[in-house]
């Protein structure tokens, strides 16, 4: 099921038209994901179709990655001319590892990169003769980029609209005029729902989880957008912490330092180039950045409307830029965030390859393709290194034969003999497709190893199973990964399912509840959203819906914290009772409404480390 989290979504609006429209989490629809909806479209769509199942949730995801692979084609063949490039760019896109593994997954990153990549050829189209069509389909290709993910689909803007403004063969005004009437296509297609969400009655629609007043914007402004890149978005629950643990308790540093403190996801302007995101998809950027300056100093004197340095523009701007805004990234980041500059990065890479064949009979197509050749073998030996106990001799072979093609290329740039001429163009031929077969082979073999894997959770890796160095988080991170959405006891299961309430029953934080609603097929209330910190339901509109009848049970996780974690070391009195809650962890985000269930009901059955409270029995 891939990411439970939006696989219950998905399932949600295979159910419920309401929470497809919405992205509900649940199809009682009392709260959302915490992204807009247009991955669930697809996904929920394809659920009503087919019926909701692992195939009718991720086929689609594979489909949209030919969709992306056609219009990288589409768009280096138009510039180039040559469906050679175009084939080497949509190459170069299917085998970026992460690529390999988010279009098949069921993240909504898949369909935010197809539509910032169609966004890319629409401006790609437009170039040539500043066609307002298409400029302007670019913007609604945005728009929805947008409405998938917010200002993360917005990314590629800048590129875009730089690379149109110098480019376009009109004048510089009516160029401003093209770019403010795509921007307008740009609002409108997003905009719309956003004014939906404002028109609809707040009490008949889901919440919006990631948002603190239930509104649109406040979750792309805050949760999801500039609080989030600046390290100021309020992750962590209504108690300020997500391991919140009683009085006397807390996570030693060794465990934190496993996973589950600050800065687990990397940080600092090496970001790219290092740990998962480095696997990800740093393999052929530093080759991209390189045939990026080749492109632009090969078609230097070139005029100003020059389509193939404005496609070289598009692509290079949008690594360029979007590299560096995740570079800058101060919150959290997910190594998987990078799919948004994969097809920038095959796009570029093919153009210099283009670039380099077009000019091999002059020292700068040899140079230039050396240099290209060597940045994405010796980086791809690199990365190969890191995991040098996976395939071994693949790094070296990688490394000899980009080494002899670039040597044999700046060799070949020497003017030679005459007669030498026609040999020189052959020798050079074949050394520029080996150089570029071999550049590629790291990242290839990377991808075609992520394909056989299952991944789930929310943060996938790619590549083969990398072995893991012991830690004493494990057993803590096992125990999470039950709690929070992992495996949910059988028994548990046939009790939901035997509720004939709204929700079956409600959970602290969205994941344990998308866990549930899995497992079950049943409608399952988030109290506190993703985090636990949106501010839905409150004690009083909990109480609301018990009296109501609307949810069967209360589920709480009961966790016996080990004694070694106790931060007062002092022996205990053995003549002491000993009292039963002592060390008894509940992560509940809303301690409020834990509270209250607690005094007013009484566990009715425990499932391994889950109590249910019947919210169904009189409260006493």
């Amino acid at each position: 099921m891939g990411n439970g989290f939006y696989a219950a979504a998905a399932w949600s609006g295979s159910q419920n038209w309401k929470a497809l429209l919405f992205g509900s989490l649940d199809p009682g629809n009392f709260i959302t994901v915490d992204k807009p909806p247009v991955s669930q479209w697809v996904m929920g769509l394809s659920g009503q179709l087919f019926g909701f199942s692992s195939a009718s949730m991720l086929a689609p995801q594979a489909i949209m990655a030919v969709g992306a692979v056609a219009l990288m084609y589409g768009a280096v063949t138009r510039v180039t001319c040559s469906r050679g490039a175009g084939l080497l760019a949509g190459v170069v896109l299917a085998v970026t590892p992460v690529v390999a593994l988010m279009f098949r997954f069921n993240n909504p990153d898949a369909v935010m990169v197809l539509l910032m990549t169609a966004a890319a050829y629409c401006t790609v189209r437009a170039l040539p003769r500043a066609s307002l069509r298409w400029i302007t389909l670019a913007g609604v290709a945005l728009g929805f980029a947008f409405l998938a993910k917010m200002l993360e689909g917005l990314m590629v803007l800048p590129a875009l609209g730089l690379a149109y403004l110098i480019v376009a063969p009109i004048s510089l005004r009516r160029r401003l005029l093209h770019s403010l009437a795509a921007l307008g296509a740009l609002l409108v297609a997003s905009g719309w729902y956003v004014v939906l969400t404002i028109l609809w009655p707040a009490d008949s629609r889901p919440y919006l989880a990631g948002s603190k007043d239930n509104t649109f914007m406040d979750l792309v402004l805050g949760y999801n957008g500039f609080a989030r890149y600046l390290g100021k978005n309020h992750m962590g629950g209504n108690s300020g912490n997500p391991f919140d643990l009683p009085e006397g308790y807390q996570i030693p540093a060794d465990i934190r330092q496993g996973g589950f403190g600050p800065g687990g996801f990397g940080n600092g302007p090496d970001r790219l180039f290092t740990g998962e995101i480095g696997f990800e998809i740093s393999w052929l950027l530093p080759a991209a950045l390189v045939a990026f300056v080749l492109v632009l100093v090969s078609r230097g004197r070139r005029p100003r409307t020059d389509v193939m340095r404005g496609a070289a523009l598009v692509f290079g701007l949008w690594t360029v830029i979007d590299g560096a805004l995740f570079a800058g990234m101060k919150s959290g980041m997910h190594a998987y965030y990078t799919l948004a500059i994969a097809p920038a990065i095959a796009a570029c890479f093919a153009l210099g390859v283009f670039e380099a064949w077009r000019r091999r009979a002059d020292a700068i197509g040899r140079i230039g393709g050396a240099a290209l050749i060597l940045a994405a073998g010796v980086w791809g030996f690199v990365l190969l290194h890191r995991n040098s106990e996976w395939q071994a001799w693949l790094r070296w072979v990688v490394l000899a034969a980009v080494v002899v093609a670039a040597v044999g290329l700046l060799a070949l740039a020497l003017p030679p003999a005459a007669r030498l001429d026609r040999l020189r163009g052959r020798v050079t031929t074949v050394l520029l497709v080996v150089g570029v077969l071999a550049g590629l082979a790291g990242s290839t073999a990377y991808a075609a190893a992520t394909l056989p894997q299952s991944h789930t959770g929310g943060s996938p890796v790619v590549g083969p199973g990398r072995p893991k160095k012991a830690s004493p988080a494990d057993d803590f991170r096992k125990q999470l990964e039950l709690l929070f959405g992992g495996q949910v006891d059988p028994q548990l299961v046939g009790l939901l399912q035997a509720t004939h309430t709204r929700w079956s029953a409600a959970i602290d934080r969205s994941s344990p509840a998308a866990g549930l609603e899995l497992a079950s097929r049943t409608s399952v209330l988030a109290i506190g959203g993703f985090t636990s910190a949106d501010p839905v339901p409150t004690l009083p509109q909990f109480q609301d819906l018990v009296r109501d009848h609307e949810i069967s049970y209360y589920l709480v996780p009961e966790v016996k914290l080990p004694d070694s974690w106790r931060v007062d070391k002092t022996p205990k009195d053995p003549a002491a009772p000993v009292d039963p809650e002592q060390g008894i962890w509940r992560p509940a985000g809303n301690k409020q409404i834990l509270d209250w269930v607690r005094a007013h009901y009484t566990a009715t059955q425990k499932f391994g480390d889950m109590t249910a409270y019947d919210l169904t029995a009189p409260p006493h």
